[in-house]
Order: C-alpha cells, then sequence, then structure tokens
C-alpha cells in the first residue's frame, strides 16, 4: 500500500466502468463510519483491496490494518489466531499471545472468506461485535478492543443463512454496510486499463518500458471470460510481461490458457472505442492468425514439433522456420 501520509483512493483504483466507480465512490462516503463492512465478490474481484481502502480513507489510517483469511485456518487454529490464547491453553502455547484482534486495536480487522468460518467460532465473533471485548482460549478476564470490522466472503451469505450454514444474527451483524464487487466479465471496459495498468508495472520492474500491444492481443483479453477476475488478469499480464521478447506485445507471448479457454468469445469481435486501436495491415493479421494458429497446435502436442507440424499439415522444417521468424521459439507451452 502506499505510504499512509499520501494515500489517496484515485491512486490505487484503476477503471472507469460505472459500476467500479460508484464501489469507490461509496467506499468515500462510507470511510470514517465505524459500522461493519460487508465486501461480497468473487475470487480475485479486490476485496482486500477495497477494505484497505476503507481504512486508510479513515480517521483510523495511522493505526494498525490487520487482514485474515479464515479460509486458510483450520478450525483448532482460528479461535486462538483471532482472540489470542493464555499460557498453558494448550499443547504448544508457551507464552501468552494476543490475537489478531487485540493487535488491531483502534484500526481495522478485515476477515476475509468469512464464510468458510466454522459455526463455533460464529458464536464467538458474535459476541465480539455485540459486547467489543475479547476473551483469549484458556483466559478468564474481557479484553477490550477498538476495532472496526470488515468482513469479505466469496459466497452470498443471506443464502448460506438460508441454508443453516450461518448464524442470522451474525449475518445481519456484519452486513451493516454491503458492498458487492462485480467480476470482471461485467466490466469489460475496464480491461484493457488494467492490462495497460499491469504491463507497464511489470515491464518496469524488469527494467524496460511497456512495449505497445497488439490489437489481436487486446482481442483476445477482452474475449476471455477471466473467471479469476482482477487477480488472473494480473497475473496474465506479469507473466507476458516476463517471457516477451518481441518489440510488440502479440498472440504468441499470451499465455495459452487465454486464447484457448474453451470460454473464449470470438463469434463477434469487441471494439474498446476508448483505446485508440492502431491500423493493422493484413500481413501483420495474417501473421497474427498464424500466431494463434502455431501456439494452439504446440499446446495440443504438448510441446512436440513434430507432432504439431502433423496438426498443422505442414513440414517439420517449416513450422521450424515460422516460429523462429514469428518469434515464438521462446514460447513455453504448459
Amino acid at each position: 500500500m502506499p505510504d499512509r501520509g499520501s494515500f489517496s483512493i484515485d491512486s490505487v483504483v484503476v477503471g472507469r466502468s460505472p459500476r467500479i466507480r460508484a464501489v469507490f465512490d461509496f467506499v468515500r462516503v462510507i470511510a470514517d463510519s465505524d459500522s461493519s463492512v460487508l465486501v461480497t465478490g468473487e475470487t480475485g474481484t479486490g476485496k482486500e483491496l477495497v477494505a484497505n481502502l476503507i481504512h486508510y480513507s479513515s480517521a483510523r489510517r495511522h493505526k494498525p490494518f490487520v487482514p485474515v483469511s479464515c479460509a486458510i485456518l483450520t478450525e483448532t487454529l482460528i479461535e486462538s489466531e483471532l482472540f489470542g490464547h493464555e499460557r498453558g491453553a494448550f499443547t504448544g502455547a508457551i507464552k501468552d499471545r494476543p490475537g489478531r484482534f487485540e493487535l488491531a486495536d483502534g484500526g481495522t480487522i478485515f476477515l476475509d472468506d468469512i464464510d468458510d468460518i466454522p459455526n463455533s467460532v460464529q458464536v464467538k465473533l458474535l459476541r465480539v461485535l455485540q459486547n467489543r471485548t475479547v476473551e483469549r482460549v484458556g483466559g478468564t478476564r474481557a479484553i477490550p478492543v477498538n476495532v472496526r470490522v470488515i468482513t469479505g466472503s466469496k459466497r452470498n451469505l443471506k443464502q448460506l443463512v438460508a441454508e443453516g450454514k450461518f448464524r442470522e444474527d451474525l449475518y445481519y451483524r456484519l452486513n451493516v454496510v454491503p458492498i458487492v464487487l462485480p467480476p470482471l466479465r461485467e466490466r469489460r471496459e475496464d480491461i484493457p486499463i488494467l492490462m495497460d495498468h499491469f504491463l507497464t508495472r511489470y515491464f518496469r520492474e524488469r527494467g524496460e518500458d511497456a512495449k505497445p500491444t497488439a490489437a489481436a492481443v487486446r482481442q483476445a483479453f477482452l474475449g476471455y471470460a477471466w473467471p479469476g477476475n482482477v487477480r488472473e488478469l494480473e497475473n496474465a499480464c506479469e507473466r507476458v510481461a516476463q517471457t516477451c521478447t518481441c518489440d510488440t506485445v502479440r498472440l504468441g507471448c499470451v499465455p495459452a490458457s487465454v486464447l484457448f479457454h474453451p470460454q473464449l468469445e470470438v463469434a463477434e469481435p469487441v471494439i474498446d472505442v476508448a483505446v485508440p486501436q492502431p491500423a493493422v495491415s493484413l500481413d501483420e493479421r495474417l501473421a497474427e492468425v498464424e500466431s494463434r494458429l502455431i501456439t494452439w497446435a504446440l499446446k495440443v502436442s504438448h510441446g512436440n514439433k513434430s507432432r504439431a507440424a502433423e496438426v498443422l499439415k505442414i513440414k517439420r522444417s517449416t513450422l521450424g522456420d515460422r516460429i523462429k521468424k514469428l518469434g515464438l521459439d521462446h514460447l513455453e507451452v504448459n
């Protein structure tokens, strides 16, 4: 995160779609409230980013921000992690240890994947929210905590309540201020902006200026469903920046998982009118198509060039020449 003293929402938010701008405009409105916030969205949509924005835009910005992933903690550990424990509370508890709520005192705690929290801990979390005190495992004293609670969920908690998998009283305590993050496929106009943002970052980390991106690459990114959302897009851009040896980012530089995913939408081109589209010659467009076909053939052949040549009905030597000409010899096929 940026330095707390100079932090602003616009310094880290990338996107211009109405839905995502509405989210961050709402963050400005509720930042200084102490009400609990429930951020819901698919994996990779940026729930922790939103929690960060709320904290660092609030009066609590100079106090701790403590994120906790409930999904990675076992049922036996999560209670100790959240509420702390006293010496001798269980085997291995050799000294007193404060929990995450105590560590976040005065600031904000972000409980991600709250939908994975076991029922036994739900009861104790409800008590913390009601009394604003925690009781360590093995302890008897109530420890006051002044903490704003933000939770993240990848599933619909109201549905989990209906199914008897989440406490209704806890749901209402957490869902005072709800924020729903849209998946990337529902804000495709942000994809080119995010591409440019991440490619620029990762090329700079490599010590290079950002390279121009071929129109066909933008088309491929716009047509992909991005089930992993912004996190998956960022990972794809990092891989492109670390492996591209061309003067221009071409299809051969794009991960095969993006190019050949069954959800790839190729029936109708998507034109991003806000991003200037450079003129593309016929030769360049044919080269892009050839790159894509060769990449596909290598993928289905598991990198075996002889087998890929058979798939494409050309000689192996011809395939080798075209791979070299198109700059695909660096391509890593998984």
